[in-house]
């Protein structure tokens, strides 16, 4: 499956919920999904009939795979490894989607939105551990130090970043020097830290159940 292009506030219209694809617009007036209440197409603002299971279990998949900005293939994997660990999970998932390296770039501030996340990440701009990671998938864990890297500090974007930085804070699963650009993965994050929905969650799990 090819890489989505398009406006992600389409995205959004079409599983009925914000999910802050658009940083900062995501959660101000002008909005797609305030603006405009109903899904995208022509027949967008005629009656929805009630969804099947199975409807209702692909709009849930589509919503986190939407939010973390992952291709199907990516899901799936995660699916599978959850299903096969005897840890929960619903749980195990979270911590797997919660844990790449481009969304923890996010949840700490240094971008509005995961698809910026994914472009500094990609273009080398933070190292963990002191170590080069420019790939967005990259798994993080409890402990390991996140920082934009020297050379990446006079960018003007980062120099623009510092003041933004003052009225952030991350989750509390982790901890961000705002003044160094440095931050630690303190533990791993739960269902309620990451902003998701059980139900979701579950019923993305059973939607690739029944493929795996």
């Amino acid at each position: 499956m090819a890489r989505y292009t398009g406006p992600k506030e389409k995205l959004e219209r079409r599983v009925g919920q914000k999910l802050f694809l658009k940083g900062e617009r995501s959660i101000s007036p002008k909005s797609s999904l305030v603006k405009k209440p109903y899904p995208p197409g022509i027949h967008g603002t005629k009656r929805m009939r009630k969804k099947s299971e199975y409807g209702a279990q692909l709009t849930a998949k589509q919503k986190i795979k939407y939010t973390y900005k992952l291709m199907e293939k990516h899901l799936r994997k995660y699916i599978e490894n959850a299903l096969k660990s005897k840890e929960e999970s619903s749980g195990l998932l979270v911590k797997e989607l919660e844990t790449r390296l481009d969304n923890v770039v996010y949840r700490l501030g240094f971008s509005q939105a995961r698809d910026t996340a994914k472009q500094l990440v990609s273009h080398g701009h933070f190292s963990v551990n002191d170590i080069l990671i420019n790939f967005p998938s990259y798994k993080v864990k409890t402990g390991d130090m996140i920082k934009v890297r020297s050379s990446s500090l006079a960018n003007k974007y980062f120099s623009n970043l510092s003041q933004n930085l003052k009225k952030y804070e991350p989750p509390a699963w982790l901890e961000l020097d705002k003044e160094k650009m440095i931050g630690k993965v303190k533990s791993l994050p739960s269902i309620e830290e990451a902003g998701l929905n059980h139900k979701d969650i579950q019923s993305t799990i059973e939607f690739y159940s029944r493929k795996i």
